[in-house]
């Protein structure tokens, strides 16, 4: 632990609030492939993870921790694999610019981020939204300068859960997987950390994911990343 030299974000839930940033999003786009039919939209959701009685993402879900690819498969069973590449381009377009220009910053995020990178470590995101998306986000926090790289789920071969986003950072960084921590906010986060043999895997309790969903595969679980820069110091 003490050889933590770097640190991979997952981005929804964990750098941006989950619920405040993709509920509208993902209901315009649940509304577009129902035909504008509110019931049936609303079945697609809940077929996607969202729980109308608690009004939240459920922890693990396609909408949650898939990707854009995920989500077109779910929603558009009946669609050719050529379509259905183009409609997940259409997705991975739409969601990069109304997901940057809506996120809502989780409190202390930006500072811990700020603090983080002062104290040296080498900072990246591996989410498994687009990599424009992730990058168009990083740049509406105002902290884009502050990070070496942003691997989406189309940056690498294969997405989270496999390690591929460990492998590509450390490759870029020049660090060994064993002074990377992955931090996230489901349970795909922390089995990239394990496979990829991360330092490090730190749950977040900020996003969809439960203390009973993280603790399992979590060397530790953090209310936020804003608890990080202090729990890392405290470490050395």
């Amino acid at each position: 632990m003490r050889g933590i030299k770097g640190i991979l974000f997952d981005k929804d839930g964990t750098l941006i609030d989950f619920q405040a940033t993709w509920f509208a999003i993902g209901d315009l786009l649940a509304l577009q492939a129902a035909c504008g039919d509110r019931a049936r939209a609303d079945d697609l959701l809940a077929a996607a993870g969202y729980d109308f009685a608690s009004h939240a993402f459920k922890a693990d879900s396609v909408f949650a921790a898939g990707t854009n690819a995920d989500i077109v498969a779910l929603w558009y069973p009946g669609v050719e694999a050529k379509e259905r590449q183009k409609m997940t381009a259409g997705f991975d377009a739409f969601t990069a610019k109304q997901g940057a220009a809506q996120s809502v910053a989780l409190p202390g995020s930006r500072e811990a981020i700020a603090r983080l990178h002062r104290s040296g470590f080498r900072l990246g995101v591996a989410t498994n939204d687009s990599t424009s998306g992730a990058e168009k986000t990083l740049l509406a926090m105002g902290v884009a300068q502050m990070f070496d790289a942003a691997y989406g789920y189309d940056a690498v071969a294969n997405p989270k859960p496999a390690p591929d986003a460990i492998y590509a950072f450390s490759d870029l960084t020049g660090l060994r997987p064993s002074e990377i921590a992955m931090v996230g906010d489901n349970r795909h986060d922390l089995e990239m950390a394990r496979a990829g043999g991360a330092g490090l895997a730190i749950g977040v309790l900020s996003g969809t994911g439960t203390r009973e969903t993280l603790a399992p595969m979590a060397d530790v679980i953090l209310q936020s990343i804003a608890d990080l820069p202090e729990f890392l110091a405290g470490r050395k």
